[in-house]
């Protein structure tokens, strides 16, 4: 079975200590979680077996035309200067392993299937299973998750390559999560041959 890996915002803004947004939360759990270790590990894993790796980030053009601003999750986000597409807070996070082969898809909403070129770069690499690490859990890989679901594909998290605003919030969302995919920490990936149908 065909499968890719999907990386979630794990950009500046979001998981640097000094992002625009970190104060929420989720930037001392991904440092806490030890998160891009443990995701550059998973990246690895997808290359060893050549799955497609694709990179997701969420930002808006420097006017914010796709800023939803009535929303309660994004509205604010012209007003402090977050997430602007081509400067350092939607740069992915140093030290992540992006390689020039990979795919990137930037995003405007919460999913990254929202309004993406996500789905056509999966149909065609004939991909039949994505797995899925990043930030946030409650967020954008859980909507992922319930997106790539509905789409047919078999779904596979990473529950100590995620993370939330808090481990409670996390906890949470991986049982959510549980009810529609395979839930695997990076040492079952690392240790499996392939991951389960």
């Amino acid at each position: 079975m065909k499968t890719a890996l999907i990386v979630l915002d794990l950009i500046n803004d979001i998981v640097h200590s000094e992002g625009k947004l970190a104060g929420g939360g989720t930037a001392a759990q991904a440092g806490a979680r030890g998160l891009l270790a443990k995701a550059n590990a998973v990246i690895a894993h997808a290359r060893a077996r050549r799955w497609p790796v694709i990179f997701v980030k969420v930002g808006f053009s420097d006017t914010y035309a796709e800023q939803p601003k009535a929303s309660p999750f994004f509205g604010k986000a012209h007003t402090i200067g977050a997430l602007t597409l081509g400067a350092w807070g939607t740069e992915f996070v140093e030290g992540l392993d992006v390689q020039a082969s990979d795919s990137v898809v930037v995003k405007h909403r919460i999913s990254a299937f929202s309004g993406t070129s996500l789905e056509t770069i999966l149909r065609a690499n004939q991909v039949e299973r994505v797995v899925l690490a990043g930030v946030s859990t409650t967020w954008a890989v859980e909507s992922t998750a319930r997106d790539a679901h509905d789409r047919d594909y078999r779904v596979v998290v990473i529950e100590d390559a995620c993370a939330a605003r808090s481990e409670e919030d996390h906890q949470h969302a991986m049982k959510n999560i549980a009810g529609i995919a395979t839930v695997m920490t990076v040492d079952d990936l690392l240790a499996s041959h392939d991951v389960p149908a």
